[in-house]
């Protein structure tokens, strides 16, 4: 428990389940879809946080022989798994949104507006918690997403309320509904997608002319090929290819080379590299080959 982010995920899991049952009775109470969108949302949240957690758990275990690289990706699936539940959410309050401008229901502005006022309040208190925790890691962002969403959220029924209580516009309310899910659709779509790339083994955005630029600058290297460049975690963008050698080089040699190519790729973010060394084969196939004839 000494894990200052294991603190924040639990704080903000018992903060959020308040909000929630705040909001799922204040929504009832006072027939406010936003307020019942905005409830919605928080129940996800909760269970995103309490996937988020366990994948954070899940992550710190170390390598053995049956996951080599180890359990960090558990918090990439983590925020995949959160980012899908978003879409689906979104798209869910959509279309109750557009539902209630045919089948508008009376809305009690001021139990609604005291309501989205205290989800406010937690809101924020639990985004500025997760903000520190966010940095540089996909996982403690995708809550952070949430936290933030959410909060923009209770700014929109906060709005919808105050409006409804001094004007009676109650078509406001699933118009903010609406303007919330097209938000936390966006919101969603860059994270899920930013974590496919990592599942996928994407290029993370790494030139590779600069890449082969570096490495051919060195004399011994001939030639480049087969390459692989992706991003395992948060920390980890690893480069695996073929070179050509010439046959005089020394093992002893090419580890020094090495070391030293490394260092000037560090500058291109790639901090961990693996060569396959080799003479005369595929000394003419180029950085990328279509074919699976390695």
């Amino acid at each position: 428990m000494n894990d200052h982010r294991t603190k924040r995920y639990i704080y903000i899991t018992v903060l959020n389940v308040i909000i929630t049952v705040s909001e799922f009775l204040g929504g009832i109470i006072s027939g406010s879809l936003s307020l019942l969108s905005d409830a919605v949302h928080n129940l996800s949240d909760v269970g995103a946080i309490i996937i988020s957690f366990i994948a954070h758990l899940i992550s710190k275990r170390r390598s053995n022989q049956y996951k080599t690289f180890g359990y960090e990706r558990a918090e990439t699936l983590a925020a995949f798994t959160n980012g899908i539940i978003l879409i689906i959410i979104s798209i869910v309050l959509f279309i109750e949104a557009i539902e209630r401008f045919w089948q508008p229901n009376e809305i009690s502005g001021p139990i609604m507006l005291v309501i989205a006022i205290i989800g406010l309040v937690a809101n924020v208190i639990s985004m500025v918690v997760m903000h520190q925790a966010e940095q540089n890691n996909l996982n403690a962002r995708s809550t952070f997403i949430h936290m933030l969403s959410d909060a923009l959220s209770s700014v929109a029924v906060v709005i919808g309320a105050i409006c409804i209580y001094f004007w009676h516009v109650s078509w406001l309310d699933p118009v903010m509904t609406i303007l919330v899910s097209l938000f936390v659709l966006h919101e969603a779509y860059g994270l899920t997608k930013q974590a496919a790339n990592i599942l996928m083994e994407s290029n993370p955005d790494i030139d590779l002319a600069e890449i082969n630029k570096i490495v051919l600058s060195f004399p011994e290297i001939k030639n480049m090929h087969h390459v692989h460049v992706w991003r395992y975690s948060e920390r980890y963008i690893m480069l695996d290819a073929h070179v050509n050698v010439a046959p005089e080089l020394t093992a002893e040699e090419f580890e020094q080379l090495t070391q030293v190519i490394s260092q000037k790729l560090i500058t291109l973010g790639i901090n961990h590299i693996n060569f396959q060394v080799e003479c005369e084969r595929g000394k003419n196939h180029r950085l990328i080959e279509t074919n699976h004839d390695y």
